[in-house]
């Protein structure tokens, strides 16, 4: 028996040698969020001051270095489409980075229902994926000569799926709130066309992309140029409440925060650190969103219960008769006390834009009497 152990602890001390050497040989700590982001911004800004750009009519867009004695405009200097910037901070490391995200808007997008994505939504866009790095040569005198320039990792030109912008790199959810999608047409032979939708050129720090890890040819610490178009936007509804998550943006920045901790969350309503578009009960009052925006339909035998839609729309539709499409989600029924201190029955508002909808009150409680 003492052989069996002796043998057996054996085994695991030399598993752990290997495991200790292989961490210690194969992998390097992760470098300094706020260091890599002063070079990383430097780089994007040297990249953009070095390289002019050619947009194509369909809003492709390539990069080309400046020749010595170019006479063309850098990305930086020329004014036919501004730059602009975003400022984003991030928690990493227990420490707050601010990054400046640069992007360009080459079209917002416009159409007939033309919408622009919140940070939580899918959105369906082609794009061509660029990463930044330093390249180094010789001269013919064997002089070493850097020079920053971009390499394309991925393109998408055809898009068939939709990308959930809770699941894709930070930059992304950052930038394509700030744009809009246009319009699309089906042809005969099956395909779809989409026009005046939104494109643009985004620049994002590696501290909002992979950071240190290489992914799918892109090496570690990059930061990235995205050249995209948004063709079309899919609403979610994360915790399944029948109110889209867009529509919980209480603030209406197209920005929802998530699940940090120790921040005021402008859309969480009851300060439970758990955002009103992931929360079951928006409200705090230990009755669920989706019983509070539900009613009894009295004359309906077969499927009682009912659903207001989040906003009443101009005219009910008259092939669903127990369902009134101009009702949205009511206020709460009970209004003022009278002069006796009873609560008084006022008949409820569905349609103020301003109204504090019953599953944002805590003082709202079922059951409800106002069909």
């Amino acid at each position: 028996m003492n052989t069996f152990f002796k043998i057996f602890l054996l085994l695991i001390i030399g598993i752990t040698i290997v495991s200790c050497s292989k961490d210690d040989s194969g992998s390097k700590p992760l470098r300094d969020y706020t260091e890599q982001y002063v070079k990383d911004l430097a780089n994007i800004e040297t990249f953009m001051k070095t390289h002019y750009m050619t947009v194509t009519d369909d809003q492709d867009v390539t990069f080309t270095i400046i020749p010595e004695g170019g006479a063309q405009i850098s990305i930086w200097d020329q004014t036919t489409y501004p730059i602009l910037s975003r400022n984003v901070t991030v928690k990493q490391n227990n420490v707050d980075v601010t990054y400046k995200i640069y992007y360009i808007k080459l079209r917002e997008g416009s159409g007939p229902n033309s919408k622009s994505p919140c940070n939580v939504d899918r959105v369906l866009t082609a794009y061509k994926g660029e990463y930044v790095f330093e390249k180094v040569e010789e001269d013919d005198d064997g002089n070493e000569i850097r020079t920053l320039t971009s390499n394309e990792f991925e393109t998408n030109t055809n898009p068939q799926s939709y990308f959930n912008l809770t699941g894709v790199i930070r930059g992304w959810s950052e930038i394509f709130p700030l744009f809009k999608t246009g319009s699309y047409v089906g042809n005969s032979d099956g395909t779809i066309s989409y026009t005046n939708f939104g494109s643009g050129i985004m620049f994002i720090p590696s501290g909002l992309a992979y950071f240190g890890s290489a992914k799918g040819g892109i090496p570690a610490y990059s930061p990235l140029i995205f050249n995209f178009k948004l063709y079309e936007i899919e609403r979610l509804d994360q915790d399944q409440d029948g109110i889209f998550s867009y529509e919980e943006d209480l603030n209406g920045d197209g920005y929802m925060l998530r699940l940090e901790k120790d921040v005021i969350n402008p859309d969480d309503t009851d300060g439970d650190e758990i955002p009103d578009f992931l929360d079951a009960d928006d409200d705090g009052d230990f009755f669920t969103t989706k019983s509070e925006t539900s009613y009894v339909h009295p004359n309906d035998v077969l499927e009682r219960v009912r659903y207001y839609p989040f906003n009443g729309a101009s005219v009910d539709d008259p092939s669903t008769p127990y369902v009134d499409e101009t009702k949205g989600v009511p206020r709460k029924f009970t209004g003022p006390n009278n002069t006796q201190g009873i609560p008084t029955a006022v008949p409820s508002d569905f349609t103020d834009p301003a109204r504090l909808r019953r599953y944002l009150d805590a003082t709202a409680k079922p059951p409800y009497s106002d069909q």
